[in-house]
């Protein structure tokens, strides 16, 4: 009984002091800052943050409560009271209620009241300063929501903390740094959460349809060189998007001769696919020449996407396209793209060797290394097959399905029959795959379509910024060279770092291999090259004539970098700096810095179809204006030389366009019929198409053709 009676005095003493405390700290407001019976104010807003700050300095939180109008919406008087005003109404739900929420209402009478005057200002004519429940320390008023407020700057730093992949609690955590402390921020990590989770409500309330539009459109007024298409069916469903920004289009016209083609499904509401298509630059690393959401990985989702990308890029097809094993886009590329020649990612072809051919592996350890061999090794035809047979026959594998229908397909997977086709030394889709890891970053299954875009956007810019840091390093430094070998000082002149360290890799093996001729006639000489203790040799043939060397590894022609073989018969023959035939622009520091013509020019004579004329007339100044634009941005003194330049061929185009006879032969954009974007009279989006069965497709495009003169054409290009 007396334990409990010190404990009651006790907690009675402890309130009791807080109680004190508090009044304590109340003792710190100065006369100015407490409500006065008749001090007047301009507003109400004015009223409410005065009452508010006395609030916050009082350790409670206030509300605005009760307000009188008058027939014109005008307020004549309004109450500020505290939060902890009135009590909770009855609840009318399951009286079961597993976590009722806590009372925070105790009918405290504290409050503050205006009303307006005949001078058309607001005047406190009551006052209640007493508060019937505890107040609150200083420290901890910031967490009433009344003082909690994010404010435009705060707001922008979380943007930019969400669009760079920021989570809360970390941009939080820096907000707090630099406010000086928690309680000094104004808000809480609630708060950051809330304040993202009502802007992707507005985004849905505009709907992924709407959304995606805008930003489409929006990319367009930024970046004119941006294209997008857009497939709908007849319902007017969006069912496929293709899209690319001016830097993807410059980026492909330098380095799209190799591009590696990948689907992955992010799991959006929809499951839809996205499609990259993705090359390597002259650092060696993965760029995105285009990207599209699309409806499913049928083949005519195919056709449309490879005809799309073709028409974007004016023309130009890849020479070689690196894909997985998937049918239908196999059949869509033979179709569309029968020029390219289509190479299969060898390490989906492993990761599928390892699921039919599980047992195997594990019972034969050799048997990796003879897979292995049959695909990277062989030089010639004849002695892939003979390994072939003999590896079926040692594993007992003659009747295997997996293996006989990857046989049918050997032309696409062996390097034995894709050696003589530039491939920029990449085997796999690994590439695209490796930007797909990186999207899971960015983005989640959680965002709509809208947010989705604008963290592609986000990766791809990251993705720019590493080829601009290694632009820099090219530019302001040289390796180091392990010997001052003149031919390693002339590679690392006009290579970037990263393919010296290829080239100075191939220079390396040359001191292993061993050359003996075995034949010669006139300025032709065969030599045999092997790696010391190996019997394998490779044929190299060297004209001394030219000084050029054909290895039957075919390296130079499947990489476009010298193979250690003809190295070896080169400095054999004391040729002491690469020769220039060997030098593949797309590997060295100027490598975006080179020709800006076209290969589309349509030349002086006339075609029979006017309008395909003046449709390649487009096409082929848009490639040039494209690359000017896109390399001439880059600072500001060729920006300036560029504008003036564009604008004094503006107005010469213009001088010719005026000389021009009124009964000219030229074609009129009349002439065509073109779709737009903007056209809304001619169609109608509904929206995004469910998982359903595609119907009947119509094609989209924003761009419009806006020449129609043969003599502007040469006048333009001439310049």
């Amino acid at each position: 009984m007396e334990i409990d009676e010190l404990g009651k005095n006790k907690s009675s003493s402890s309130r009791r002091l807080d109680f004190t405390n508090m009044e304590n700290d109340r003792q710190h407001i100065s006369p100015e800052e407490t409500p006065q019976i008749g001090k007047e104010f301009d507003n109400e807003e004015e009223a409410y943050q005065f009452y508010l700050a006395y609030a916050k300095k009082a350790g409670f939180g206030m509300k605005r409560h009760k307000m009188h109008k008058d027939r014109t919406g005008k307020i004549k008087c309004r109450m500020f009271s505290r939060s902890a005003e009135g009590t909770r109404g009855e609840d009318k739900r399951n009286i079961n209620v597993r976590a009722p929420r806590a009372i925070t209402r105790f009918g405290c009478k504290a409050k503050m009241r205006i009303r307006l005057k005949e001078n058309e200002k607001y005047e406190v004519f009551e006052f209640i300063s007493e508060n019937t429940h505890q107040l609150v320390s200083p420290q901890k008023t910031h967490f009433f929501p009344s003082h909690r407020r994010i404010d435009e700057v705060h707001a922008s730093q979380i943007d930019m903390a969400e669009y760079v992949g920021l989570a809360p609690k970390v941009s939080h955590d820096l907000m707090i740094k630099e406010a000086g402390g928690r309680e000094s921020l104004g808000f809480i990590r609630q708060d950051i959460k809330n304040y993202l989770r009502s802007k992707r409500t507005k985004y849905m309330e505009v709907g992924d349809t709407g959304g995606v539009l805008e930003y489409l459109q929006g990319m367009q007024n930024r970046d004119l060189n941006s294209s997008y298409s857009i497939q709908v069916d007849e319902d007017d469903m969006i069912t496929n998007i293709f899209w690319v920004d001016g830097r993807m289009r410059a980026d492909y016209f330098d380095f799209g001769d190799v591009v590696s083609f990948d689907t992955t499904y992010r799991k959006y509401r929809e499951n839809r696919p996205l499609a990259l298509f993705v090359g390597v630059n002259h650092h060696m690393q993965t760029i995105v020449f285009g990207a599209a959401l699309l409806y499913d990985e049928t083949i005519p989702s195919f056709e449309w996407l490879f005809d799309t990308f073709v028409n974007t890029m004016y023309g130009r097809k890849p020479t070689t396209i690196l894909t997985d094993q998937y049918p239908a886009m196999a059949n869509a590329l033979a179709s569309r793209w029968p020029e390219t020649h289509h190479r299969l990612c060898i390490w989906h072809i492993y990761q599928n060797a390892a699921i039919h051919l599980g047992g195997i592996f594990a019972e034969h350890k050799n048997f990796a290394h003879d897979f292995g061999r049959c695909v990277h090794d062989f030089d010639e035809e004849d002695e892939f097959l003979h390994e072939w047979n003999e590896m079926l026959v040692k594993y007992n594998l003659v009747d295997n399905d997996w293996l006989r229908r990857l046989f049918n397909l050997k032309e696409k997977w062996a390097l034995v029959y894709g050696r003589q086709f530039f491939c920029a030394d990449i085997t796999t889709t690994q590439r695209s795959e490796s930007i797909n890891s990186v999207i899971k970053r960015y983005s989640s299954s959680k965002n709509n379509l809208r947010v989705f875009f604008e963290k592609f956007e986000n990766l791809v810019e990251s993705r720019r910024y590493e080829q601009l840091q290694a632009d820099f390093k090219a530019s302001t430094s040289a390796p180091v060279l392990p010997l001052p070998i003149q031919l390693l000082k002339h590679a690392a002149s006009v290579y970037t770092p990263e393919v010296f360290k290829i080239f100075q890799k191939e220079l390396g093996k040359v001191y292993d291999c061993v050359g003996s001729i075995t034949r010669s006639h006139e300025t032709i000489t065969e030599y045999q090259v092997s790696y010391l203790e190996r019997s394998r040799y490779h044929i190299v043939k060297y004209d001394s004539s030219d000084k050029t060397v054909a290895c039957s590894c075919k390296k130079f022609d499947f990489s476009g970098i010298l193979c250690s073989h003809g190295l070896k018969i080169l400095t054999k023959n004391d040729v002491l700096k690469i020769p220039d035939q060997y030098i593949l622009k797309r590997w060295t520091k100027d490598a975006r810095l080179g020709d800006l013509h076209s290969r589309m020019y349509v030349g002086d004579h006339s075609m029979d179809d006017p309008k395909n004329e003046l449709s390649l007339r487009c096409k082929d100044l848009s490639v040039l204006c494209n690359k000017l634009v896109t390399r001439a941005s880059e600072n500001k003194e060729s920006y300036e030389f560029a504008r003036d330049a564009l604008l004094k061929i503006t107005e010469r185009v213009n001088e010719q366009l005026q000389s021009r006879k009124e009964n000219s032969d030229g074609i009129s954009l009349k002439d065509f019929d073109i779709v737009g974007m903007n056209n809304k009279d001619n169609i109608h989006i509904k929206g995004i198409k469910n998982r359903k069965k595609v119907l009947g497709l119509i094609e989209l495009e924003p761009e419009m053709i806006d020449l129609d003169s043969p003599e502007c054409f040469h006048r333009i290009r001439s310049c």
